[in-house]
């Protein structure tokens, strides 16, 4: 069922990436850019933890608020019981939601959020969720010191993380979302994540479409997390067997990395989606250039042990409707993004 939101609107935004992603097309759109990936810490779960805890600061110095002024935080990431998350927010002290639906973090945050503030549950909420590329590889399948040939359907996990503040003010609004019904259609391969979630992405888009009376055409762009190349390809092969094409798509995880940087199908990862769509296409919706968006993000919902025991890779994808708004607010002007290199 499509939930319809009232007075939630994008209050700030701001990200931390590692450094393969500050080397990519979209390195001056980040607002900090680490020099090792390590964010001056010691193993590379607490180098996550610190990119979640510089986003969401940076994020409140752009609202500007104090983290007292916000009434809760959404927060997930890919680590064992999302330890970056609540490891590296604890010290902002807001009533804190731990939040697990693996690269679909962000939209499942965002629409959590909305609906608490619309129903008047809270004024204000921050959503954080991040990935880092060594932590991921170590959890997942081989840690980067093990040398292992990638495959062709692989992707690269974003080192980085995205920080959201929705309040009652600003030019971007979420106007409603839909929540995700879980999809297995039998993939099994960890190395190609875009097919396992090109289904659930299907899935949740045409429920949209159908429920709403809606098509592409009525929309600006339709964007997704991370479904890459290969997974792209399938989402629009899904959706226009359907009935429903979908020719005005973009994939964050297409748009993190430039073609000779050796990321095979793309960027994934909680981070992938968070820091491009704030990044990228969100000034351009506080500009009005963009009025009208669908955003999914999309998740496998696996576990290291459910990849040993040979069960399938299950995904889900959630939906924010955002639109332009004229609620003012303290927004950086179009394209003005800062970014603070780690020295």
């Amino acid at each position: 069922m499509i939930v319809k939101t009232k007075g939630v609107y994008v209050m700030s935004f701001a990200s931390a990436v590692g450094t393969k992603e500050g080397e990519g097309p979209l390195k001056n759109r980040f607002d900090y850019i680490d020099k090792d990936d390590r964010f001056g810490m010691n193993t590379w779960e607490k180098a996550e933890s610190e990119s979640a805890r510089l986003a969401l600061s940076l994020a409140l110095s752009k609202a500007p608020m104090a983290p007292s002024e916000v009434d809760l935080l959404l927060a997930g990431d890919l680590e064992n019981q999302c330890v970056a998350s609540c490891y590296g927010l604890l010290s902002f002290e807001i009533p804190y939601l731990g939040i697990y639906g693996a690269c679909s973090n962000l939209t499942e945050g965002m629409a959590i959020a909305s609906m608490l503030i619309s129903g008047g549950a809270a004024r204000r909420a921050a959503v954080v969720t991040s990935s880092h590329n060594c932590a991921a590889e170590r959890q997942y399948r081989n840690p980067i010191e093990y040398g292992g040939q990638r495959p062709p359907t692989a992707q690269w996990t974003v080192t980085g993380a995205g920080g959201y503040i929705l309040g009652e003010r600003g030019k971007v609004k979420i106007v409603d979302c839909l929540v995700g019904v879980v999809q297995d259609k039998g993939q099994k391969d960890i190395s190609n994540m875009g097919a396992a979630m090109a289904p659930a992405a299907a899935d949740t888009l045409l429920r949209y479409f159908k429920e709403s009376g809606t098509s592409a055409k009525d929309y600006d762009l339709i964007i997704t997390g991370d479904l890459g190349i290969h997974g792209s390809e399938l989402f629009k092969d899904l959706c226009k067997q359907s009935g429903y094409p979908v020719g005005n798509h973009a994939d964050c995880g297409m748009l993190m990395y430039g073609e000779n940087q050796d990321a095979h199908m793309g960027g994934s990862g909680c981070g992938c989606i968070a820091t491009v769509f704030g990044a990228h296409f969100l000034p351009h919706m506080e500009c009005g250039k963009l009025t009208n968006v669908l955003l999914m993000a999309t998740g496998a919902l696996m576990s290291k042990d459910s990849i040993t025991q040979g069960q399938n890779i299950p995904a889900v994808a959630h939906l924010v409707h955002l639109m332009y708004g004229e609620n003012e607010t303290g927004s950086r002007p179009c394209g003005s993004a800062e970014r603070r290199n780690h020295e």
